[in-house]
């Protein structure tokens, strides 16, 4: 290789390992800034004794039952009023599922705001790559009262298959007991508020019914809520981009959000490196090869020309 060549190499070297440091920087910058734990809606500060708690609160709370299989066959009555069971709505995709009551006045109305957010940023489509469950936990709920809800959330979520993927089901107390008692989701009735009491968050199911990810809080990332649906799709769902994000980004169970897995990423940009090393060395030595084949080839520019005898010089010496 020439000086030349050297430098130019160095160059590179020097950008590439400068460019990894700084996204390998913020990516580190922003997972820690996005994965901090979020407010479930029923944990307590440390320091707050549980005595303290009101009674209802002391029993709330999210069980993560992660990777077990849910009931399928508890019967509820999906918005239309029609009978319909957990089960008709897996199968094919991955379901997210939310415990809601209908006329719940406050934390209800968020969890499901922050899901509608969310899944408006997705670029994921409802019906082909998951489907989304509402089930209250209030028996007092009827398909009417389910209606009004959809009709409300519709009309927030505007893309395309969202009337059709989105289900809202009430049922008996008996139905209710198996499917939260499964999902892990803990609940209480106030009697001096006269409201449920209860967790705040999303689950995210496999399309065989078993619990995946749970995601804390009354808002959602999108990268999370997405990484979720992917990860419980088990392949049928996301591209090459999200195998690889997944590959540095790791579920915390303790705070419902991903993070960046500091040591996977720089294994990954590693190897971006090394490869992108290699495949700038091959460019440069056979653009070398090929200048040096194309010097030799050419006709020397010293070379003495052909000498070509004129007329005259030839019959000078016939006459002689």
């Amino acid at each position: 290789m020439t000086a030349r060549t050297l430098v130019s190499l160095w160059s590179f070297v020097t950008s590439v390992s400068f460019v990894t440091f700084v996204s390998l920087s913020a990516s580190a910058l922003q997972a820690q800034m996005t994965s901090a734990p979020a407010s479930a809606g029923f944990k307590r500060e440390p320091v707050t004794p549980s005595s303290t708690l009101p009674s209802a609160l002391r029993e709330i709370g999210f069980d993560q039952n992660l990777d077990r299989q849910i009931p399928l066959d508890v019967p509820f009555r999906d918005e239309g009023g029609r009978s319909v069971y957990v089960g008709d709505y897996f199968g094919k995709r991955p379901v997210v599922l939310v415990f809601a009551y209908y006329d719940c006045p406050m934390l209800c109305t968020q969890v499901i705001n922050g899901l509608a957010s969310a899944l408006n940023v997705l670029s994921l489509t409802p019906g082909k790559d998951f489907e989304i469950v509402t089930v209250s936990f209030n028996p007092a709920d009827t398909p009417a009262s389910a209606t009004a809800k959809k009709a409300h959330y519709i009309e927030r979520y505007t893309r395309k298959g969202a009337t059709e993927s989105w289900h809202f089901l009430s049922g008996d107390q008996g139905s209710i007991d198996r499917l939260t008692k499964a999902a892990g989701f803990r609940y209480a009735w106030d009697a001096e508020t006269k409201q449920f009491a209860h967790p705040s968050g999303i689950i995210v199911l496999t399309p065989d019914g078993r619990l995946a990810r749970y995601l804390f809080g009354i808002e959602y990332g999108p990268r999370d809520l997405r990484y979720a649906i992917v990860e419980a799709s088990e392949g049928r769902v996301g591209n090459v981009a999200d195998a690889l994000l997944l590959y540095c980004y790791h579920y915390d169970p303790m705070t419902g959000r991903y993070g960046l897995v500091i040591l996977r990423a720089l294994r990954l940009a590693g190897i971006i490196t090394v490869l992108a090393l290699g495949t700038f060395i091959v460019v440069m030595v056979r653009r070398e090869r090929r200048t040096a084949r194309g010097s030799t080839g050419s006709p020397r520019a010293n070379a003495h020309p052909e000498l070509v005898e004129g007329p005259e010089l030839v019959e000078g010496r016939a006459h002689r």
